[in-house]
């Protein structure tokens, strides 16, 4: 189980703003990219259900923050079925992440108190997630959608709406983003790069996150 409440998670990614996204299957690597990312000031990473090790990788990775990094919360992304929110639950995730919106899988989260972070991209599914119990709902691929003026459209009838983007977001157009209304980002592989990771240049990964987390907070005191 989460050694986080919800309110926890939720109230991290809201003070942060920032949720960096990745998937690695070597365990080591994955550590790397985590210390590089909690350098550069993130509380808070998810962890894509990506490969076929992804579970082994997961659970190795949640108790490598256990004792190394107690203070950092890791959830798990890419999760499109009630079964598999399920197993990560167990194992320890701090919340649960998806493409889709899936009604099954915000009941097996909200069992449990994980946050879940479902994918929307209409404002019918927005609506649905938030009558299922989600806080935070995630739009993507937020490029594709609409961009930051999808988020502010949304905010104008619907301002309690909570809204984390991913696809899309980076730190050209970070700023934009926030000053739209988005709570949080989601940031990938433009925020953590797979030339860095295969190069090992995880200080660049680290100067990201740093860049990425003052942009936002810039946006906000704006």
């Amino acid at each position: 189980m989460s050694r986080f409440t919800r309110m926890q998670v939720l109230n991290t990614m809201y003070d942060t703003g920032l949720v960096p996204i990745f998937y690695n299957g070597d365990l080591n690597v994955s550590k790397q990219v985590i210390k590089a990312c909690v350098a550069g000031g993130a509380k808070i990473v998810e962890f894509t259900n990506r490969g076929d090790r992804a579970w082994n990788v997961f659970t190795a990775l949640i108790s490598f923050l256990e004792h190394e990094a107690p203070e950092v919360m890791i959830g798990i992304g890419s999760v499109i079925d009630a079964p598999t929110a399920a197993m990560y639950i167990a194992s320890g995730a701090n919340f649960v992440v998806s493409p889709v919106l899936v009604a099954e899988t915000a009941r097996v989260c909200n069992r449990h108190k994980v946050p879940y972070l479902p994918g929307c991209g209409t404002v019918g599914e927005i609506s649905r997630a938030e009558e299922l119990g989600c806080e935070i709902v995630k739009i993507f691929p937020g490029g594709s959608i609409g961009g930051p003026s999808f988020i502010r459209s949304i905010k104008g009838p619907m301002p309690w709406t909570s809204i984390l983007p991913t696809g899309g977001v980076s730190l050209d157009n970070a700023a934009a983003w926030i000053e739209a209304g988005a709570a949080c980002l989601g940031m990938g592989s433009k925020l953590i790069r797979k030339d860095w990771v295969a190069a090992g240049a995880y200080d660049l990964i680290r100067e990201n996150v740093a860049s990425a987390l003052k942009l936002i907070q810039e946006a906000r005191n704006a």
